[in-house]
Parts: structure tokens; C-alpha cells; sequence
């Protein structure tokens, strides 16, 4: 075979050409991992796609389905609302998969507008029967209300101060997380658990003697409250008084069912000097669910360096970094 100039000049200098991957090569990788349900893998892939070629809205469409699979329905939301604003064609499905979305953040007023403007714009879309069944699903619930003392705008409201509270909390904007927590409890007072977020709020804002009373004011009316444990063990703790160690013995002897319990203990023993314990309390815990939250990849690493495994713990912090984009921010928690 006749060889080109090409192929002289590639012999003569023995170039290497460097292989650089377009979009698709990520994408494709992505979704395998997708498929073998590697959520974290297949975020990282997805993501290197949407680097690559910011204008292929398929990449980011793919990548909202995998946080919506993982829990992660506001970074979700955020990617298909961008792919409708900035896309030059019409990504129908988005509304769909907004819809689906909220309904999973009990958002139902905007699950069901965009249910609905999904079938206006495609009534016979992939995902019609879905929507159908959403919009049918969301009527039930709007019947079953109506003889509730909730509605749906109450409803709806109360999780917008949850979910606006939990990020603040947990990206440690603790003056944003007072405003809106005291907001909350203005309008639902008896909200157990923001009545605990605020006292951590208060807490890192400078007001501890209020914080601390106000957990023990808590306790009084419920003995058994975890949250009133694991906050009065952190706050006494910080505050280098030996009171923490009350409340620390109480919460290594409950080993509780719900996931977020199982988590706030954990942290808690981590921030207290129990790394060994909090490090079991970690392994423990199911990933899918805890790992939504910054506070475990943050204070599962500090645990397993404490212990001894740095690997692991850079390990878990890197994987931390890859999933919650804030935390580029902030340094290792083991301040090296």
C-alpha cells in the first residue's frame, strides 16, 4: 500500500498523537456505570461529558436522571432547568423529569404544573403514562388533604424551610441558616427538628449559653430526644466542659433505626473525640442515603484519619469533593 506524506512524517518523527476524548466517549461511560447502578462513577463521567461539550443537553438530561436516582433532586432540578433556559431545541422530557422531581420533594403544586406541561407540549410522549399517573396520584393526595389540617401550601412551604435550612446548616452558613430557621419555627413552632437545627445555628453564631439552655429545656420535656443529646454533647464539648461526656454515653448506647439518627450520631462521636466508634458508626450506614449529605463525607474522613487509615480517609474525602461541589471550598477536615 502506497504510504501517504501523513504517514512518512508520522514514521520519520515517530509523533505520538494524543488521544483526547470527545463528550460521547465520557457519556458512554457514564451511562454503563449508570446501568451497573456505580452512581458515583457515573457521576464522574457524566460530568467530564458535560466539561467536554457544555452544549450537549443530552449529558446533562442523563446526569440529572443519575442524581434523581441517588436522592439528589435539587441538583437535578438545577441541570434540566438550565437544559431548558439555555438549549436552542425543546428538551420536552425535561418537564417530566422536573415533575417527578418535585413530587419526590412532596413539592406537589410543581410536580403538577409541570406534569401537565409535559402532556400539552407531547401527549403521547415516552413518558405520558408516567405523567398520567402523577397528575391522578397528586388529585388523590389534594382530595385526602382537604380533610386534613394541612394543605398543600402549607405543606409545600414548610419543606422550602426545610430543604432551604438543611443546605445552609450543612454547608455551615450558620447566620443564613438562623434567619431562615427562625422564620420556620415563627410559622410552624412546633417543628421538632428545626427547633434542633436552630439551637445549632445559635450556637455557631456566637449565642451558646441560649443554645445550650435551650437544649436542655428540651430534654426536660423529653428525656429520650437524641438531637438534645447529640447537641448538648456537642456544644459542652466545644465549650471544653466535661458535661459532654453524659450525653455521650447515652448515645453510644442507641443504636437507632432511622437513617438521619444513624448519621447525627455518627458525626456527633466524630466531633467529640470517639473516632473509633464514630468510624464503625459510619461503615454502617447506607451509603445511598447518607452520602447525600456533606456532614458524612466530611466527618466520616475526619474519623478514619483519626484512626489511622489516611488513604481511606482521602479516599472518602476525595468522593466527598466529586459529589457535593462545596466542598472544593473548604480545607481537608483534618487541617493538614
Amino acid at each position: 500500500m502506497q504510504q501517504t506524506k501523513s504517514d512518512t512524517r508520522y514514521t520519520k518523527h515517530k509523533k505520538i498523537i494524543p488521544f483526547v476524548p470527545e463528550g460521547d466517549f465520557y457519556f458512554v461511560r457514564g451511562v454503563k456505570a449508570f446501568q451497573k447502578r456505580k452512581f458515583d462513577s457515573a457521576i464522574k463521567w457524566l460530568k467530564l461529558a458535560v466539561e467536554k461539550n457544555p452544549k450537549e443537553p443530552v449529558y446533562r438530561c442523563q446526569l440529572s436522571v443519575v442524581y434523581t436516582e441517588i436522592g439528589s433532586y435539587h441538583e437535578a432540578n438545577q441541570l434540566l432547568t438550565d437544559v431548558l433556559t439555555n438549549s436552542i431545541d425543546e428538551y420536552v422530557d425535561c418537564y417530566y423529569l422536573l415533575a417527578n422531581n418535585y413530587a419526590h420533594l412532596g413539592l406537589m403544586d410543581d410536580a403538577q404544573k409541570y406534569a401537565k406541561l409535559y402532556l400539552d407540549k407531547d401527549s403521547d410522549g415516552d413518558f405520558s403514562e408516567e405523567a398520567k399517573n402523577l397528575l391522578d396520584l397528586i388529585s388523590d393526595e389534594q382530595e385526602n388533604n382537604e380533610e386534613t389540617e394541612w394543605n398543600l401550601e402549607d405543606e409545600d412551604e414548610l419543606l422550602i424551610y426545610q430543604e432551604t435550612a438543611f443546605y445552609y446548616v450543612e454547608s455551615r452558613q450558620w447566620e443564613k441558616a438562623l434567619a431562615i430557621l427562625e422564620e420556620l419555627l415563627t410559622l410552624f413552632p412546633d417543628h421538632i427538628q428545626g427547633r434542633h437545627e436552630y439551637a445549632m445555628a445559635l450556637f455557631f453564631t456566637g449565642h451558646k449559653e441560649k443554645a445550650i439552655q435551650m437544649e436542655k429545656d428540651n430534654l426536660a420535656s423529653d428525656e429520650n430526644s437524641l438531637y438534645s443529646h447529640a447537641n448538648l454533647a456537642l456544644f459542652y464539648y466545644l465549650d471544653g466542659k466535661r458535661a459532654y461526656e453524659q450525653h455521650i454515653r447515652t448515645l453510644l448506647n442507641v443504636y437507632p433505626m432511622h437513617d438521619q439518627q444513624k448519621l447525627m450520631i455518627a458525626c456527633t462521636l466524630a466531633r467529640t473525640g470517639f473516632a473509633q466508634e464514630a468510624r464503625e458508626r459510619f461503615a454502617a450506614l447506607n451509603k445511598g442515603i447518607a452520602g447525600n449529605q456533606l456532614s458524612y463525607f466530611r466527618w466520616y474522613s475526619y474519623a478514619l484519619h483519626e484512626t489511622g487509615d489516611d488513604q481511606k480517609a482521602y479516599d472518602i474525602w476525595e468522593q466527598g469533593k466529586t459529589k457535593h461541589p462545596i466542598l472544593h471550598a473548604e480545607p481537608k477536615p483534618w487541617g493538614e
